[in-house]
């Protein structure tokens, strides 16, 4: 079985696959900008991108709170009305943080595919002091809270490093 068709096993479509590689490509853009390689973007139901964003996080000018998932769900939610939202899906290049996945879920985006998970981002960052990740996956974040929120990932998980590879060194 080849990567793609465990991609499929996974109940991701071409077009989940598609937009899951545009979230790595803005992890690449970002790091090209100097900023820590995130992506995150919300499409609609009908495939529209709602929203997207890169990581703004690193120092000195950054704000530690702006992780891409938690940008692009807060531009989302300014966008769509809450039942727009429950039929949106977040991409992403990396699992959300617990911190992301409480924005996924307050502002509430239905459904979130993941391409790198926080185990292997943690092989790939080490201690970095910029990177501090929670051993919490999302699933266990959001099976606490009173709503439902689909979750598929990780996939495609070795795209998803190389805009890491050499950058937390």
């Amino acid at each position: 079985m080849n990567a793609s068709d465990d991609d499929e096993a996974n109940g991701l479509s071409a077009l989940d696959l598609a937009f899951l590689r545009q979230s790595i490509a803005l992890s690449e853009a970002s790091r090209r900008r100097g900023r820590h390689p995130f992506a995150a973007l919300v499409v609609d139901r009908d495939g529209n991108v709602v929203s997207s964003a890169g990581n703004n996080s690193m120092p000195p000018e950054g704000d530690p709170t702006q992780h891409a998932e938690l940008v692009a769900a807060a531009a989302a939610a300014k966008a769509r009305t809450p039942g727009e939202l429950a039929s949106c899906t977040l991409y992403t290049s990396a699992e959300p943080c617990c911190m992301c996945a409480g924005a996924v879920y307050w502002t509430g985006i239905g459904r979130v595919v993941y391409a790198l998970s926080e185990h292997r981002l943690l092989e790939l960052t080490g201690a970095h002091p910029e990177n501090p990740t929670f051993s919490l996956p999302c699933r266990e974040v959001f099976a606490r809270g009173q709503r439902q929120v689909e979750v598929i990932g990780p996939a495609l998980e070795d795209e998803a490093a190389v805009p890491h590879r050499g950058f937390w060194t």
